[in-house]
């Protein structure tokens, strides 16, 4: 009985020293765990720095991609264009010195009168204006007579008597009651059409006008992003639609946005429609109605390659009967056999060339000027 009461109380204290050593642990842990950090010594006047944090890195903002701002070209002015496109007649102009030449014999025999009537025929200038201009050189060398330089003063002064100078060759761009000039283009494929309209854009915008364009011609191939190419040249803006889309929408579209905006000139490119689709022709009217529906078309321009010679006569005729064509654009015009293309083309319509065209270059497009053109074929 005794040794159990004895093991019983060994057990007791073993187990209160256990506990009491447990206990004597944790104050002493919990001691060092709260015990306030001390602030450091300072001396007057001194100033503490903040604590040290740990570094992290701050990744810098991406830089912008640098946006390639076009330079605008500055179009030449129409004046200095006619200039420089009559240095370049004059330096082919195979045509006028022919007929110097025949002009200027000895003697004007009836085998040197039909030589310059094949000359001329030739030139793609018309039976009825070749037998008219004959006629009077014959009246005129017969009565003044005289030398070379006589004989080119007649054919100068008859030449342009045949080419007209007495039609208005201005460009109708100005439309009326504020409603912006609407030009409206034609041809057929391979008249150098878009590039025309184009160059259209740089004289107006060298004139200080507004300008917009249309991109009408939905059914040829990248059309659209040619004449998109011309307009971002000169900052003039391109309304475009879907590709195979309702060439008259675009037309009326760029024709509303002009008039909401007070563009001063819309100009629209058409497809180069055949003149035998009656279809085509058909659709191309549409689009001059449509436009009407908006603002009245103040000038229908057809543009014609001027080396196509009677082909572009029948162009010519075609395209009247639908569009009431109001002036020509000649491309590709030199001082060739194939320049008597503005007299024959006149004379069918009735309504004058107001533009020739030179070579590729961006602004060798210039109004016609009667005078200046037979000066070139001159020489």
């Amino acid at each position: 009985m005794l040794s159990d009461l004895m093991l019983y109380l060994v057990i007791g204290l073993a187990l209160l020293l256990v506990v009491a050593v447990v206990g004597v642990v944790l104050v002493v842990g919990r001691g060092r765990r709260s015990r306030p950090v001390e602030a450091p010594r300072t001396t007057p006047g001194e100033v503490l720095a903040p604590p040290a944090t740990p570094e992290t890195e701050v990744a810098e903002p991406e830089a912008e991609p640098e946006v390639a701002v076009p330079t605008l070209e500055v179009p030449e002015r129409p004046a200095s264009r006619l200039v420089r496109l009559r240095q370049r007649l004059a330096g082919s102009g195979t045509l006028g010195r022919g007929l110097l030449g025949l002009l200027s014999r000895d003697q004007l025999d009836e085998d040197t009168w039909e030589a310059i009537e094949d000359l001329l025929l030739g030139a793609d200038i018309g039976v009825q204006p070749t037998q008219e201009l004959v006629e009077r050189l014959r009246t005129r060398m017969r009565v003044e007579g005289g030398g070379a330089a006589d004989a080119r003063t007649v054919l100068r002064e008859e030449l342009i008597t045949l080419v007209d100078p007495s039609m208005d060759r201005g460009l109708q761009v100005s439309g009326a009651d504020g409603n912006p000039g609407v030009v409206l283009v034609v041809g057929v494929n391979g008249t150098g059409k878009t590039t025309t309209v184009g160059k259209i854009a740089r004289i107006l915008v060298a004139e200080d006008r507004t300008v917009l364009l249309a991109a009408a011609d939905t059914f040829r191939a990248a059309a659209a992003d040619q004449l998109s190419t011309w307009g971002e040249r000169v900052g003039v803006e391109v309304i475009r639609g879907p590709e195979g889309g309702d060439p008259a929408s675009v037309a009326f579209d760029a024709v509303k946005d002009g008039v909401d905006r007070g563009i001063d000139t819309v100009v629209v490119d058409t497809a180069g429609r055949l003149q035998n689709k009656q279809g085509l022709m058909d659709e191309l009217g549409k689009v001059k109605r449509v436009i009407e529906k908006q603002a009245p078309v103040t000038e229908v321009l057809l543009v014609l390659d001027a080396t196509t010679g009677q082909n572009g006569l029948i162009q010519a005729k075609v395209f009247s009967e639908v569009v009431d064509v109001t002036g020509i654009a000649l491309t590709k015009l030199d001082g060739s056999a194939k320049g008597g293309i503005v007299v024959a083309v006149q004379r069918q319509l009735g309504v004058p060339v107001k533009l020739v065209g030179l070579g590729e270059g961006p602004d060798d497009l210039a109004p016609f000027d009667a005078a200046a053109f037979v000066d070139a074929l001159l020489g």
